[in-house]
Order: C-alpha cells, then sequence, then structure tokens
C-alpha cells in the first residue's frame, strides 16, 4: 500500500526546495554571500547549515543519532563556498541525503523511536521538525534574495496585486489532483 502520509512530505519538502532553486536561479554569487551585518548570515551560510543539518538528520536516521559525531555545526556558519556552483552542488547533495532517506520509507516505519541529541522522537516527528526547520531557513533565503533584487525580484507565488486575475484563471479550470 502506498505511503500517503510520505507523498505529502515529499511533495512538501519538493516545494520549499524548489523555493530555494528558484531564488537562487535570481541571484549572483556575490549576492548570495552578502550579509546585512556581521551577525547575520548570508544565504551561502544558511545553505551550507542545511546542508550540514541534512547530512546529519538523514544519514542513517534510523539507527543512528541524527546528531552526529562527525558534524561540525559551528563551522557551518563561516562562509567556505567559493562559487555558486559549489554551493549549489551541495545543495543538491544535501537534498539527495533527505529524499533517499524519506523515500523508502513505509506505513510502519512512521511510528519508530530514533533519537536526536539523544531526545526520542518518532520517526514522523523528526520529519516534521525537520520539514519546519528547513521551510524556516527557506523563507530567510527567499527573503533576503528579495531584499537584495528589490524591483528586478520575480515573485515566488502570486505577485502583489494580481490573486484575483490568478483566481480567475485558476477556477476557470476543472479541480485538478497533483
Amino acid at each position: 500500500m502506498e505511503n500517503e502520509l510520505i507523498t505529502s512530505i515529499i511533495k512538501q519538502f519538493n516545494y520549499y526546495k524548489a523555493v530555494g532553486d528558484k531564488t537562487f536561479d535570481q541571484l549572483t554569487f556575490e549576492e548570495m554571500t552578502w550579509q546585512y551585518n556581521d551577525s547575520a548570515n548570508s544565504i551561502s551560510i544558511i545553505v551550507k547549515h542545511m546542508v550540514g543539518n541534512m547530512f546529519s538528520r538523514w544519514t542513517n536516521f534510523l539507527t543512528e543519532d541524527g546528531e552526529k559525531t562527525w558534524r561540525q555545526r559551528d563551522q557551518e556558519f563561516e562562509a567556505s563556498y567559493t562559487n555558486k556552483d559549489e554551493l549549489i552542488s551541495a545543495w543538491e547533495r544535501g537534498w539527495k541525503c533527505l529524499f533517499d532517506a524519506i523515500e523508502p520509507l513505509k506505513n510502519n516505519e512512521l511510528n519508530t523511536i530514533i533519537y536526536i541529541r539523544n531526545e526520542e522522537h518518532l520517526v514522523s516527528e523528526a520529519i516534521f521538525r525537520q520539514l519546519g526547520h528547513y521551510s524556516y531557513h527557506i523563507g530567510q533565503i527567499a527573503h533576503i534574495g528579495k531584499m537584495l533584487k528589490g524591483n528586478d525580484w520575480q515573485p515566488l507565488s502570486i505577485a502583489k496585486g494580481n490573486s484575483a486575475a490568478y483566481n480567475k484563471v485558476k477556477f476557470s479550470k476543472e479541480k485538478e489532483n497533483k
């Protein structure tokens, strides 16, 4: 039997990844490394943190603690990417690790107990924890991108002032199941 919950979760992770992808498409590497001030994170640093988190949380996540001993979390907040291709490559590897861990899950594994920093979680709780964590950071990425691009920003959803026109098109079509 197909796991509809896992399918829905994967759909949501893909949605947030796409928001990040569409933001990156609009930015230069120099823009991705911009910081508001010394205590703020650049997009590049947020990506590095997310990738580090993804590898730690999703590598052998059913059998090992989600906070790996090899993770160097503090170093995730130090800029190190040297170009946009390197950043995008790391981003893609992090998401691959996540999807490789989640896609094979079965219904009965959602109630399996796993640990993150020795704290017990059901697999389902750990998944929702990370969905919230990644959507939070991707929101930061999109917001920084929008600030940097100003009037040149291409909206990632319905453009401001276009809701009525968008809805008119959507409601003129048959209902669909995506």
